[in-house]
């Protein structure tokens, strides 16, 4: 049996999903059904008596939320404890968007900001630590852009730099064994986008992802361009990748500065970035910290304790 439920607006979808979709997998697992989200439609599929139950319950829940809101007491009864314990709620003109069926929105203040900075910035730069949603956010916004018509093109690099490891033993050709650098990027588009439809769309050039290097002596004009582990570009890398925007574009470069793996005595590129462009209008600069962490909550607690020992050791 499959059942529909039709909403009003993206925050009232925000508003019925949860934090993290907490309420459709606490649905899926209460009542044993499988709930989808795409637009502003609800689907749940399953058993007749077990997709009425939790019909009743999405529609029980959306009835309080247009009427303001379940008590505190009831919203403990009807709805998990968030897993990072996030409280942050998006206000009426928060960024959101679907893809995939899921709702994409900040989790917190500093990622609601960062995404409406890069609605409102053409080149945005990004810095905080693994896991604060840096890519993926991004990501998000480039597939909007592409949806909405509002550039043609989707073009994603990282530089090519080991992490303390050499991958040149790997076998192929160049592509082949400059893959495994972009891999993180594949994986964040899959997460929005079908598998075909993002095949398609490789192939067909509609989407990019290329190392830093296949970047120089272009001008990415009407494109949505993201460069990710910003913090292993140097200087002179940085400064040809931001002077390869063109009209009706718009870049953002993410990066994660206590992770810089270049070798030894090259300057970091995103380091020095604000304090060389700080003035130049047009630019956004985001700080993302622990508290912005969407992974698992030890990972909030591994950046801390790192941070502290930084501190002593320096």
């Amino acid at each position: 049996m499959e059942k529909t439920i039709k909403l009003n607006s993206n925050e009232e979808a925000i508003a019925l999903y949860g934090t993290l979709d907490e309420t459709l997998r606490h649905a899926e697992k209460e009542y044993r059904v499988r709930v989808s989200a795409r637009n502003h439609r609800l689907k749940i599929v399953g058993t007749k008596t077990d997709v009425e139950a939790a019909y009743r319950f999405f529609n029980n829940r959306l009835i309080e939320l247009r009427k303001g809101g379940p008590s505190p007491a009831a919203r403990r009864r009807s709805v998990p404890a968030p897993i990072l314990g996030q409280t942050f709620s998006p206000g009426k003109d928060a960024v959101s968007f679907f893809h995939k069926g899921k709702l994409v929105q900040g989790r917190t203040p500093n990622q609601e900001l960062y995404l409406k900075t890069i609605r409102e910035k053409d080149i945005v730069v990004c810095i905080g630590p693994a896991g604060t949603g840096k890519t993926y956010l991004a990501m998000a916004a480039a597939l909007e852009y592409l949806k909405k018509k509002e550039v043609s093109k989707i073009v994603l690099t990282r530089p090519a730099v080991e992490a303390g490891e050499s991958l040149g033993f790997l076998p192929g050709d160049l592509q082949a064994k400059v893959n495994p650098y972009l891999r993180p990027l594949y994986d964040a588009l899959y997460d929005m986008m079908d598998f075909d439809e993002a095949t398609r769309c490789i192939e067909r050039g509609v989407i990019e992802v290329a190392p830093l290097a296949y970047m120089r002596g272009r001008t990415l004009s009407d494109s949505f361009v993201i460069l990710d582990e910003g913090q292993n570009c140097t200087h002179s890398q940085m400064k040809m990748f931001l002077t390869r925007l063109g009209m009706y574009s718009k870049t953002i470069v993410t990066g994660d500065v206590t992770q810089v793996d270049l070798p030894g005595g090259k300057r970091s590129g995103l380091i020095e970035i604000e304090r060389i462009l700080a003035d130049v209008k047009g630019m956004g600069f985001l700080y993302l910290n622990d508290t912005d962490v969407m992974r698992h909550p030890l990972v909030q607690e591994i950046i801390k304790a790192y941070e502290k020992f930084d501190r002593l050791t320096d």
